[in-house]
């Protein structure tokens, strides 16, 4: 059973970051599935190394896409990028050290991170960016 549900509230309403916000759900809900079967701490790291490398192509077009438009709170948003990439790695890191009980915190981080951040952060963008790519009238 999944631990996240992708759902309308989740969506922001630009399709390219939907579907990406979809894949980062789905790895979520891997390491879930995972978990729920004993073998958290075997996927753990093919999951933190997808999610580093999926989140940053994922910001990246996110921070492009802002850029393009000239979105006024692209550097408060690029910051918390920034805070959630650092903390992953800080993450990583703890993991690749042997902390065992690291799963259910990452797990728990990882979900309240995308569901707060897409639904207060990304958000915000939606309009803003709806608006710059409708033609002129």
């Amino acid at each position: 059973m999944a631990l996240l549900n992708w759902n309308e509230l989740l969506s922001v309403g630009v399709a390219e970051f939907d579907a990406q916000h979809k894949k980062l759900v789905g790895m979520i809900n891997t390491l879930h599935d995972a978990m729920a079967k004993g073998q958290g701490r075997e996927v753990l790291k093919p999951i933190l190394d997808g999610l580093m490398d999926y989140t940053q192509t994922h910001f990246a077009a996110e921070e492009r896409r802002m850029q393009q438009c000239g979105y006024p709170a692209y550097l408060q948003h690029k910051v918390q990028h920034d805070v959630l990439m650092r903390k992953v790695n800080d993450l990583k890191k703890r993991f690749e050290a042997g902390q065992g009980t690291l799963t259910v915190e990452i797990l728990n981080f990882l979900k309240d991170w995308l569901v707060n951040h897409i639904q207060g952060t990304d958000k915000k963008y939606a309009p803003f960016l709806s608006a710059q790519a409708a033609p002129a009238r």
